[in-house]
């Protein structure tokens, strides 16, 4: 019998944290789709502004899970990550 694939079990331990986070607000459905709004935006924003400051981020499955499930939050975390790693 084969295993769950390590991502894929990081993927579904996010989409539950993203959910549970999401659940206690007031109104979960509003403050999750804010969340993947935001974080899709920050994602834009940090590429269309590459030209002007030197930044950009690859646009993957995995820069848009982090993007789409953690918001801003995961946007400054790949930016991190591109700085520890790039």
């Amino acid at each position: 019998m084969m295993g769950l694939h390590p991502l894929a079990a990081a993927l579904a331990v996010l989409i539950v944290l993203t959910a549970l986070a999401a659940a206690r607000h007031k109104h979960p459905i509003r403050a999750g789709l804010a969340s993947v709004l935001s974080g899709i935006g920050a994602l834009g924003a940090v590429n269309l502004l590459a030209p002007f400051t030197g930044v950009s981020l690859a646009l993957n499955g995995l820069s848009w899970v982090f993007s789409v499930l953690l918001g801003i939050p995961g946007v400054i975390t790949l930016l991190l990550l591109r700085v520890l790693f790039g």
